[in-house]
């Protein structure tokens, strides 16, 4: 897993559109877990921050979108949102178009704001206020963060794997949300 997290760096230092030739499943299975486990980690590492922006008062994360999501649905429904629609969407919107720009120069270019903007999209969850707007590249810095890991993962494996991180991911906190509720 070091040596892919390393790669990942490697790469997102310097994007390119360089597919990995080695189709073996079973290989890209592995990397697909280890992208998964840096993504989670990544998140978790992450997570810290958001709780002392809340526990400073500067931003409520119960008027967050997804909390109210999780008032409105059934959990069947909340997943199904989560786990399969968006990242669908969201991978066809900010993943698929990248192969599209064969260009070194400006695929990185386009690369880095396709990861930008997939964060700043996320601010829609918020309601905007000035804290939110003044804090939006901390608040969204997990998502750009996974924008760079799937753009690496669709460019290297495909969108389909881009598709089924992004979904494998959102379930896992999606579910670890349903056990909290439980407890």
């Amino acid at each position: 897993m070091v040596e892919t997290f390393k790669g990942i760096i490697t790469y997102l230092k310097n994007p390119d559109i360089e597919e990995d030739y080695n189709t073996d499943f079973n290989y890209r299975l592995r990397i697909f877990f280890h992208f998964l486990a840096i993504c989670i980690g990544t998140s978790l590492l992450l997570t810290p921050i958001f709780g002392l922006i809340e526990a400073s008062g500067l931003v409520n994360m119960e008027k967050h979108k997804v909390t109210e999501l999780f008032k409105q649905f059934t959990n069947g429904t909340i997943f199904l949102i989560v786990a399969v629609i968006a990242p669908l969407f969201e991978e066809l919107i900010f993943r698929a178009p990248l192969t599209l720009f064969k260009n070194p120069k400006s695929f990185k270019l386009i690369f880095y704001i396709f990861a930008i903007v997939f964060g700043l999209v996320h601010l829609s969850n918020y309601k905007l206020t000035t804290n939110i707007i003044l804090l939006a590249p901390i608040l969204v810095l997990p998502q750009i963060i996974l924008g760079g890991y799937l753009g690496c993962i669709r460019i290297k494996f495909g969108l389909l794997w881009s598709i089924f991180l992004h979904g494998t991911y959102n379930a896992f906190f999606v579910l670890i949300s349903f056990a909290s509720e439980l407890v």
